[in-house]
């Protein structure tokens, strides 16, 4: 497995907890699932290491907006390439409210898909494959489409608001 964020394979520094491991004594970067994290919330934010948690298809991301600056990682796992709710989830967490930390997507995450992840405030991708033909795939992505037509919390101009302003533009230049 590869995790490409910011243009680099990066190692990975956390730790995955299921619901039964122990919480370690250590300063480590701890992922957890949501079901954990609502059950021992005060003693993983009391802890000092990265705390991050699991998202899965029927979680709900509004159960993490009232501690939604407490997590250095948000995982959203993609079971299968059909399933589409974690770009929702992507979307909530970001647009309404207002994730800054790393989002990263895990499980069946494949090529053809990561552009649109990243578009619904991705910004890291869990890959089956070695790093270099991880990192390829995902700038091969990231590159596919230069003008969009759905709007999203990225910020990027979509080509409706484009042909807007040409049409500014050329009415101004008539008058």
């Amino acid at each position: 497995m590869a995790i490409v964020k910011n243009d680099c394979v990066i190692d990975n520094e956390w730790v995955t907890l299921d619901d039964e491991s122990p919480i370690p004594e250590s300063d480590a970067n701890i992922l957890v699932s949501l079901a954990r994290f609502k059950a021992e919330r005060d003693s993983l934010i009391a802890r000092n290491g990265g705390l991050g948690v699991l998202l899965v298809p029927g979680d709900a991301p509004e159960d993490l907006a009232d501690d939604i600056n407490r997590f250095s990682l948000i995982a959203v796992k993609f079971p299968a390439y059909t399933d589409g709710r974690g770009y929702s989830y992507g979307r909530v967490l970001r647009e309404r409210y207002g994730y800054q930390g790393e989002m990263r997507a895990v499980g069946d995450v494949l090529r053809d898909q990561i552009l649109y992840m990243h578009r619904c405030g991705f910004d890291a991708y869990e890959l089956a494959d070695d790093g270099d033909i991880a990192l390829a795939k995902v700038r091969a992505a990231l590159g596919d489409m230069t003008v969009y037509y759905q709007p999203t919390g990225d910020g990027r101009v979509t080509a409706g608001s484009l042909r807007d302003r040409r049409r500014a533009a050329l009415d101004s230049s008539a008058s």
